[in-house]
């Protein structure tokens, strides 16, 4: 017998999502009659059914809509009916019985959601007439709410009777609490899929389902299995994992034709002996059981595959635990405090107590965790200078929580549960700064206690709960759910937890030495899909992220099962719209690579094979290269860590580098400004999205010109991308005349948001504490004669128009060496010019702004003309260009001028005036 660790990766949520088996014959009738006159007067908004076109062959509006060239055809065809794409859509149903029955009579595939109350009634009133249905579906789970949760099915029991056809059927993701009487009549039903139901048991009469091949049993509350379940002689696959099992009966020896036999996350203590006569079963998971030991029978099962991970095989029974000896105040309960959004403050006794926190967070502090009364302390804030420890996909899904006092050791564990909101689907999971490092810590989620809710009369929060001996900060974080199995040379299957129907089949031989494999799944709402490309039937698919140790190719194609864009089923596919997307992690471009694999299209799935992992994503538009787009639509879901630099030029500290850079990046790129600028060290590590807004506010003392496009508010704006610069040279000055140092500083504020950001990112940043990124000091000295202009500069008049000195700043980046002769043209001595550039010997830059500086000062005080005179010396000097640019510079802001007295309604009085002079 081969003993395998690792052959699958098996999700809690996961099922097996094969196609179900083709109807064996299709219809040839294509005949698409109106029916607009059929649909009933009034229908449910849910079904969408608002709308009909006067064509001969319309559909209803479904949600979400179907192509405009997709008529009846093209949902009902071949004996195939797919309803469950669209949200309420079992609710047509009825409406297409009544506008086609001949068409109707005939229907062997019927797939419908299960989501919607009213819908789902009027389709079981319809299902018991379809006499010649084969495979029929009625399915939960298909669609999420606002929140990122999936909606559950409706279903709780079905019609008397059903087609004595079927041969498939799958009610998964419903509400049935016990098995419908219909289904022990079908005699032909090969696959019975019940999975994520609420069985609590199964009926005797499941015995006479002599046929069934496939029974899916996962995610029930069954105690045992009925030992009817022998009488299933040719079942091939039994799947009963994440179940309530404590055993099995000795009768599942008798299915001689099984197989496969899943039995993981179970409470089973002992096999039985008889599974070692089911001579043909190649797969037994049985992993996270409580199984002491394996039935030697099952040694001689040569090619027996046996997964048996977390068992406590091989260790002594537990003997069972004494009786506690407990004083009789152990009898009462742990009393309750309930605090105030002002109380910050509580005390905690040995007796232990449960605190309810505002908003929703609770602490839970056990008898005898604390040997004596204790004063403890609560606030939601912001760790000093730190942010969260976020991956590249990672999501914040709370506020900081911080317990006081830090460090304060607990005899017993304290559960610390706190409020989260749910956005994507993901793992969640809460992390502890400890005032150096963030860590992540074992997460259980909950809904809060009835009696305490983060609003008033409303529904309780979700909490997200771990156990700690010692208090810091605590935050709650979502990442991207990830599967890791190991792949040996005999192969494996690893099935995602985001989505059972992703899929990773690793054949035999594919690797000669045992990997890791990593597999993450991201996914993306459809509106931002459709919002980046103006295609409003663009869709996509998760974004596969494949990774492996060691990485290395396969040496057999890998199998990838990936559903189909939402809205896309496979008999509606335009194959020349669908694109198969390969992105490179290290150089994060995107490549399409559809002609280049051989793609193949089911109902629901795409699968293609591959023997390199990297990212993989399948869209769906009318757009012929998508490259640019899944490359913008992947860095809304990217996040960077960043710094922050700010340096002063060290002949000339009023002028200021700003910078925003990933942090990879900030080093390198300080070393090479060190010659020519210093100051502190980069800030300490920030968060940004691609594309999202900051500003630096200077504060303390230190002021510049507010006069420049790029200012809002008195603070610089900026746009953060990964791949630009992000850099501003700006000149700073005292914001009054003062004498001596100015010790100022900028702060870093995050802006707004982009419009086209996931909405749960765009609301990530709620109110004044947190929007500071990070502060840098200045230092700054005062006004002198010789240097810089201290408080504002502006040359001109509001009539000719005004120089100020951001604008002297940019001319003087672009005078050379003519810089002296300009200056003898402005009227400058030789003796105050070659004072200047002896005092500025080591920087060009610093002589041509000290010159213009102290020209302009000297202007201030002497009337108009000021401009034309800067404008001539230009001219006289050779640089016309920069004459011009100044000429540009002033009729703006003439022309500002002017339209600001037409605001005022003066520019009638104005030509008036002028006229009567």
């Amino acid at each position: 017998m081969n003993v395998l660790e690792t052959p699958a990766s098996r999700s809690a949520i996961g099922a097996d999502n094969r196609d179900p088996p083709s109807p064996s014959s299709g219809l040839t009738d294509t005949w698409a009659p109106s029916i607009s006159d059929c649909v009933p007067s009034s229908t449910s908004p849910a079904l969408s059914l608002l709308s009909m076109s006067s064509s001969s062959s319309s559909l209803p509006s479904l949600s979400p809509p179907l192509p405009l060239s997709v008529e009846l055809d093209g949902v009902l065809a071949e004996g195939r009916l797919v309803l469950d794409v669209y949200r309420g859509g079992a609710g047509v149903l009825p409406v297409l019985w009544e506008c086609v029955p001949e068409r109707m009579r005939d229907l062997q595939y019927l797939r419908l959601g299960s989501e919607h109350e009213a819908a789902l009634e009027r389709a079981l009133d319809v299902l018991f007439r379809l006499k010649h249905l084969r495979s029929l579906a009625v399915r939960g789970n298909r669609f999420h709410d606002a929140c990122g949760d999936p909606l559950p099915g409706l279903l709780t029991s079905l019609p008397p009777s059903l087609s004595s056809f079927l041969v498939h059927l799958d009610l998964s993701f419903n509400r049935l609490s016990s098995l419908p009487t219909c289904i022990l009549s079908l005699s032909h039903l090969l696959e019975l899929l019940l999975c994520h139901n609420e069985l609590t048991a199964l009926p005797e009469g499941l015995g006479a389902l002599v046929s069934l091949q496939r029974l899916n049993l996962m995610g029930n509350r069954l105690v045992d299995l009925p030992r009817v379940a022998g009488l299933l002689r040719g079942l091939e696959e039994l799947d009963a994992s994440f179940n309530l099992l404590e055993g099995v009966p000795d009768e599942l020896g008798q299915l001689e034709n099984l197989h496969t036999l899943e039995l993981s996350n179970n409470r089973l203590r002992v096999l039985p002996e008889s599974l070692g006569s089911l001579h043909s079963l190649r797969h037994l998971v049985i992993q996270s059981n409580d199984l002491r030991s394996i039935p030697e029978s099952l040694h001689s099962l040569p090619l027996l595959k046996l997964d048996v991970r977390n068992n406590p095989l091989g260790r002594s029974p537990t003997p069972p635990p004494l009786a506690p000896v407990t004083p009789v105040s152990e009898d009462f309960e742990i009393p309750e405090l309930h605090l105030k959004y002002d109380q910050h403050r509580f005390s905690l006794s040995p007796a232990g107590c449960h605190v309810f926190l505002p908003g929703g967070a609770e602490l839970l502090f056990p008898r005898r965790c604390a040997s004596t009364v204790t004063q403890l302390e609560w606030a939601e804030r912001r760790p000093d200078r730190k942010w969260v420890w976020l991956g590249e996909h990672d999501v914040l899904l709370s506020h900081p929580l911080e317990l006081r006092p830090h460090g304060a050791t607990f005899e017993k564990p304290v559960e610390v549960c706190i409020p989260y909101r749910k956005t994507r689907k993901g793992d969640v999971e809460v992390r502890r700064f400890d005032g150096q490092s963030w860590t992540t810590l074992q997460t259980q989620t909950r809904r809060g206690s009835e009696r305490h809710s983060c609003r008033p009369g409303g529904r309780p929060a979700r909490l997200a709960c771990c156990s700690v001996t010692q208090f810091s900060w605590f935050v709650v974080v979502s990442r991207p759910f990830l599967d890791i199995c190991s792949v040996s040379p005999v192969g494996a299957m690893l099935v995602s937890q985001f989505d059972p129907g992703i899929k990773l089949t690793f054949p035999p031989e594919c690797t000669a030495e045992t990997r890791t494999v990593t597999l993450r799944v991201l996914q993306v709402l459809l509106s931002e899909v459709r919002d980046l490309t103006g295609d409003p039937q663009a869709s996509a698919s998760p974004l596969l992220c494949l990774s492996q140790t060691p990485s290395m190719h396969f040496l057999q194609p890998i199998t990838v099962q990936i559903p189909l864009p939402p809205g896309v089923t496979g008999h509606m596919v335009d194959m020349s719209r669908l694109h198969l997307m390969h992105g490179d992690p290290a150089a994060h471009t995107w490549t399409d690579i559809t002609s280049q694999v051989s793609l193949h299209v089911t109902h629901i799935y795409a699968i293609f094979s591959i023997t390199h992992f990297s990212w993989y994503w399948l869209w769906y538009t009318t757009h012929r290269c998508v490259s640019g787009v899944v490359r913008k639509m992947y860095h809304r879901l990217k996040q960077f860590w960043v710094r922050f630099l700010v340096l002063q030029r060290k002949t000339d500290p009023a002028q200021v580098l700003l910078q925003c850079l990933p942090s990879d990046k900030a080093e390198s790129r300080l070393v090479s400004l060190s010659e020519q600028y210093e100051g502190p060290q980069p800030s300490e590590l920030c968060i940004l999205l691609e594309g999202e807004q900051f500003f630096a506010g200077f504060e303390r003392g230190i002021d510049i010109n507010a006069d420049r496009p790029d200012c809002k508010d008195g603070r610089l704006s900026f746009t953060f991308y990964s791949h630009l610069k992000n850099i501003k040279e700006v000149h700073v000055c005292p914001a009054a005349s003062q004498q001596g140092t100015v010790r100022g500083q900028v702060s870093f504020y995050r802006g707004e948001v982009p419009d086209d950001l996931p909405e749960e990112v765009a609301c990530k940043r709620k109110g004044h504490d947190n929007q500071w990124l990070a502060t840098l000091p200045l230092r700054l000295s005062g006004a002198d004669c010789e240097g810089n202009i201290c408080g504002e500069l502006n040359l001109g008049d509001p009539e000719s128009g005004y120089l100020t000195e951001t604008n002297l700043l940019s001319i003087s980046l672009r005078i050379n060496q003519e810089w002296q002769n300009i200056g003898i043209n402005l009227g400058m001595s030789y003796d105050l010019l070659e004072r200047i550039r002896n005092q500025h010997r080591d920087n060009f830059g610093a002589q041509v702004s000290a010159m213009l500086y102290h020209w302009a000062r000297g202007q201030q005080g002497a009337g108009p003309g000021a401009v034309q005179r800067l404008t001539k010396a230009l001219v006289d000097s050779g640089r016309r260009d920069l004459a011009e640019e100044v000429e540009d510079i002033v009729t703006l802001g003439k022309r500002k001028y002017e339209e600001s007295l037409k605001r005022v309604g003066l520019e009638a009085s104005t030509a008036v005036t002028a006229e009567t002079s």
